[in-house]
């Protein structure tokens, strides 16, 4: 039984299946692989999915809902037909349609399915999207986000090592991705995004630009003609992604004018957009630390990377060229494909490994000697840290006396607590004695589906507890918790422990007792930032240390320089951040 890749979009969605070595597209009813993300009910009360859904729209909005992908875990509502709907069983309903489709298209019972997010979706958006495939009938165990499964599909080992950046402008978000592939490993280096920004506000734009120049108030107009007018507006961005001027021309009653736009009037009237659409961008590059010419070239993926204007935009700003990924509308869907076959352990698949990112800060809570009612965020795993990982702090007593470490545990990239999400605590007992002389090591493991597992241990008395904050989109019962906890044990090594490092150390402290000089220099240089890398605790910083390392060291035991043979390639400057 086949375990599908669905792509839950929020102008449109599709699903994927690997056969025959390759990740295949599945078509609807209608033999096209995009349904729209549309979901409607007639008056007789029948629920209307996809296209005849679309079409609705515009003649019953009050029966119609679209794009609610955006308010995927919110407490909001949407009222159709005098029924009110969760976002997720709206897009519940949309998984269904793709189920019945794919198994229309195998032949057989489909139960179990990898669905793609946006990367910068928080615990609560993913935990929704994980229901919306429960109330579906499907197994959601693995999320996938959107640019690493296209970065998946578009990844070909054959062109040996790179480094490219994934730009996901799709209906309704944006996604950026920087993604590092070395032998057969799909490493994704950071990411950043903006949950609330698509190719929906560019057609609002197009239609208040409309409005002004008919003196027309959009936000008075009936949701008919909001409907009408918003139509056709994304019918005019869509003609401008193959024409250099498009026109909106509309006789109605109410809604009676004309526009013309090309792309330029586009960007100026959405400079507010154009300038949210990069700072995700240089975050993420920020934090990847490469700089844009290191990067073989951007992906563009998504329907809103289709516009000449936002490809235009894309190159002016990094100054690379945009990558052949594939069709932008359908390439996260391969990849999610792909990803399901991996999850199956395809043979052809099984050398093939994708990393995934922890998106947001996981911390503790440290005392403020300027405010001791606001507490600190202290990071223990820091944002775009690969997963699985378990990283440890030292933490220690602020009062003399104290006989409890509460160790308070916060999810967020706020400086102060108080401004983060809150995901738990624990009370651990210690020695009373001076302040500063008693403390603990607080150890934070997570993996992929969401498992945070921190622990306490008293650094006098080797007394310590746990607790397991299990994300409430994990989908896994205790049992597998404890299952999936087990297999990690071995992450709780400190890096430069393990073995195959001790034993890289040991040949460069061998290395430099035999040399002299400048080459004892080298090999102290070498060790010196290998250390670095492993005081890291990042998985994948420390697998392309440890190479880089054990290359140098073969280098200088065989006699040839190292001239020109770097460490680390030097992180973009303020001139390339212009």
């Amino acid at each position: 039984m086949s375990i599908i890749g669905i792509d839950l979009g929020t102008t449109n969605s599709l699903a994927a299946v690997y056969q025959n070595g390759a990740s295949r597209l599945v078509p609807n009813a209608f033999g096209e692989y995009l349904t729209p993300s549309v979901v409607s009910i007639d008056e007789d009360g029948a629920v209307l999915v996809g296209k005849a859904a679309r079409e609705r729209l515009i003649t019953h909005p009050a029966r119609t809902a679209a794009a609610f992908k955006r308010a995927m875990g919110t407490d909001r509502r949407y009222t159709l037909a005098g029924r009110q709907f969760a976002p997720e069983e709206l897009s519940a309903l949309v998984l269904r349609r793709l189920k019945e489709d794919a198994e229309a298209f195998l032949g057989e019972a489909v139960e179990e399915a990898v669905v793609s997010v946006p990367a910068y979706f928080t615990d609560s958006q993913r935990a929704a999207t994980k229901r919306a495939g429960q109330l579906a009938g499907l197994k959601v165990e693995r999320l996938i986000n959107e640019p690493s499964a296209a970065a998946l599909a578009c990844y070909d080992p054959a062109q040996g090592d790179a480094a490219f950046l994934v730009y996901d402008f799709g209906g309704g978000t944006l996604d950026v991705s920087v993604v590092d592939c070395f032998e057969n490993v799909v490493n994704i280096l950071a990411v950043s995004g903006d949950n609330q920004l698509g190719g929906n506000d560019l057609d609002l734009v197009i239609a208040r630009l409309y409005c002004q120049q008919n003196e027309l108030d959009f936000d008075s107009l009936a949701p008919e003609q909001r409907a009408i007018l918003l139509s056709q507006a994304e019918q005019c961005k869509q003609t401008l992604t193959t024409a250099p001027m498009a026109a909106m021309v509309l006789e109605l009653p109410g809604l009676a004018g004309s526009l013309t736009l090309t792309g330029q009037k586009l960007i100026e009237s959405a400079a507010t957009l154009f300038g949210r659409m990069r700072a995700p961008l240089q975050k993420a590059l920020k934090d990847s630390g490469l700089a844009p010419r290191e990067l073989r070239g951007v992906v563009p993926v998504g329907g809103s990377c289709k516009m000449p204007v936002v490809r235009q935009y894309l190159s002016h700003l990094l100054g690379r060229p945009l990558l052949d990924a594939g069709h932008p509308d359908t390439v996260v869907a391969q990849g999610a494909g792909l990803y399901a076959a991996m999850k199956e352990r395809k043979a052809e698949l099984r050398q093939m490994v994708l990393t995934d990112l922890c998106p947001f800060t996981l911390g503790v809570g440290v005392h403020n000697p300027a405010d001791e009612d606001n507490l600190i965020m202290s990071p223990i795993i820091e944002r775009n840290s690969s997963l699985p990982t378990s990283k440890v702090e030292k933490y220690y007593t602020v009062n003399a006396g104290q006989t409890r470490l509460k160790i308070q545990v916060f999810q967020g990239e706020a400086m102060y607590c108080r401004d983060n999400k809150k995901l738990g605590e624990l009370e651990l007992p210690v020695p009373p004695g001076p302040a500063g002389k008693e403390g603990a090591a607080v150890r934070f493991t997570y993996d992929i589906n969401g498992i945070l597992e921190v622990e306490a241990q008293s650094l006098s008395t080797g007394k310590a507890i746990s607790a397991v904050l299990v994300g409430r989109g994990a989908g896994l019962s205790d049992d597998q918790v404890k299952q999936r906890l087990a297999q990690l044990q071995n992450l709780k090594i400190h890096p430069r422990d393990q073995e195959e490092n001790r034993l890289l150390l040991a040949r460069g402290e061998r290395m430099w007792q035999e040399s002299l000089g400048e080459e004892r220099e080298e090999v102290a240089r070498i060790l010196e930032d290998f250390q670095l890398e492993l005081a890291s605790q990042e998985p994948t910083r420390i697998l392309r240390a440890s190479r880089r390392c054990k290359e140098m060291l073969d280098r200088l035991e065989a006699g040839l320089p190292l001239d020109g043979f770097r460490w680390d390639e030097d992180f973009f400057d303020d001139e390339d951040d212009q």
